[in-house]
């Protein structure tokens, strides 16, 4: 008999028994039952399949609760155990000058110039002798990664061993930083990179000179430039891989060099002298010494000739207190005025230029700031520039793909984002494009002077 046949007899059969009806419930599980018995007959073969989909890995583990304290020293002590695994799995110093010593054994003749060379030959007898640590470096691609344009197809010794010491560093710097990672995620929080900027200062000799009053100052300072370029999502977090992958961390970890030079210093953001430079100017611009910033205050920075319009912007779309600036929101303000070809800088300006929060800046957007440009050019005795010509200029620089609108990738792709927000913005920064011509011809006029005294 047809197993549905059976199925619908025994659903239509009326089930009393000596007591009562049955409830609604149990005739649903019985007909469930019963479906799935006779399913499994029919399909046959399905029940080993059935136990094979139990055995899937576990694939998702949650992160501990906060009040699941030993969960979480577990998971702490288990990324320390990890962490010193894989530190112990680099080269030590020991190791990298025997593995010099290996390369310099087996160089490949003839020299060029000062520079020993190696074949790929003697490059795996190296790779066999210098131990299991070694291992990944002596491979076939790194060696054609390194090779160039010798005749004799070698490599560079000197860059082979730079190589490897940049590997090192990088596993060491990641391993380093991932201390700090308390999430255990990939990424630091803004506190976890403040303890490993503060923990890291001593070993900085060019820090040498900092007091330690000014340390949580240094700190921030440091941390801000971090923060503002690598979380344009101001998510609060930032991926160890990206701190690794720019050059923040190489100029930070430039300061270990003790004969640094002058110029070095003043260039290089994380250095004493342009901490102090930094935190030096915001006390001069604090009149009133309430550790914060108003807008008057603000606008005697840099030139002084910033427009209203702008700094009203400023104090709309920025963090303030009362209507006043603190130490953190400035250092954005001065990392976005100082790297304005920087995409993460453009971006900051955008949203200020972008007043009625479109995505683009329009003739009216345009408008509505160089307004403010026109009337300090009167307060100042000058003949106002006509906008129309400065707004065809200023779309003839960014050539949009849009012609009646400028997006902040049209502004990034046009590398001219820099030359367009000083325009509309500072006062200084318009009269100096406006007499670019003749400022040029004075520079090359004072340049042949000079050659010819």
């Amino acid at each position: 008999m047809d197993w549905k046949e059976v199925l619908r007899r025994r659903l239509a059969t009326p089930n009393i028994g000596p007591n009562k009806k049955k409830s609604e419930q149990e005739l649903k599980d019985e007909e469930m039952d019963l479906f799935t018995k006779y399913y499994s007959e029919w399909k046959g073969g399905r029940k080993n399949t059935n136990e094979f989909y139990k055995t899937i890995p576990r694939f998702y583990y949650r992160l501990p609760a906060e009040d699941e304290v030993l969960l979480q020293k577990l998971r702490e002590e288990s990324r320390a155990v990890f962490l010193q695994r894989k530190s112990r799995e680099l080269l030590d110093n020991e190791e990298l000058q025997n593995l010099w010593f290996l390369l310099d054994k087996h160089q490949t003749p003839p020299m060029i110039g000062e520079e020993a060379m190696i074949n790929y030959e003697n490059f795996l007898k190296v790779g066999e002798k210098a131990g299991p640590k070694c291992k990944q470096f002596f491979t076939a691609k790194v060696f054609a990664k390194l090779l160039h344009t010798d005749s004799y197809g070698r490599i560079s010794i000197m860059q082979f061993f730079n190589y490897v010491m940049r590997k090192v560093w990088l596993h060491q710097t990641r391993i380093g930083l991932s201390l700090y990672d308390v999430a255990g995620q990939g990424y630091l929080r803004e506190s976890d990179l403040e303890n490993y900027i503060l923990e890291l200062i001593p070993t900085l000799p060019q820090l040498d000179g900092l007091e330690k009053s000014f340390y949580s100052f240094y700190v921030c300072t440091a941390v801000r430039k971090f923060f503002f370029f690598l979380d344009p999502l101001r998510t609060g977090k930032i991926k160890i891989q990206d701190i690794l992958a720019c050059s923040f961390l190489d100029d930070l970890l430039e300061l270990r060099d003790e004969e640094l030079s002058k110029e070095s210093q003043e260039t290089n953001w994380f250095s004493a002298p342009s901490a102090l430079r930094v935190y030096g100017q915001y006390l001069n611009l604090d009149k009133d010494h309430n550790g914060m910033l108003s807008k008057e205050e603000l606008s005697r920075y840099g030139t002084a000739t910033m427009t209203n319009v702008f700094l009203d912007r400023v104090f709309q779309e920025c963090l303030t207190y009362d209507g006043e600036m603190d130490y953190k929101t400035y250092l954005d303000f001065v990392l976005a005025l100082e790297n304005r070809k920087e995409p993460a800088a453009l971006q900051y300006i955008f949203k200020l230029l972008d007043i009625e929060n479109k995505g683009y800046l329009n003739v009216f957007s345009l408008n509505y700031f160089f307004r403010a440009i026109q009337e300090l050019m009167k307060i100042h005795g000058q003949d106002p520039v006509s906008f129309q010509d400065v707004k065809d200029e200023i779309f003839d620089m960014v050539k949009p793909k849009d012609p009646l609108k400028i997006s902040l990738q049209d502004l990034i792709n046009s590398n001219q984002g820099d030359t367009v927000t000083t325009i509309l913005i500072d006062l200084n920064g318009f009269w100096t494009y406006e007499n670019r011509e003749a400022l040029v011809a004075n520079d090359n006029e004072n340049s042949a002077d000079l050659d010819d005294t």
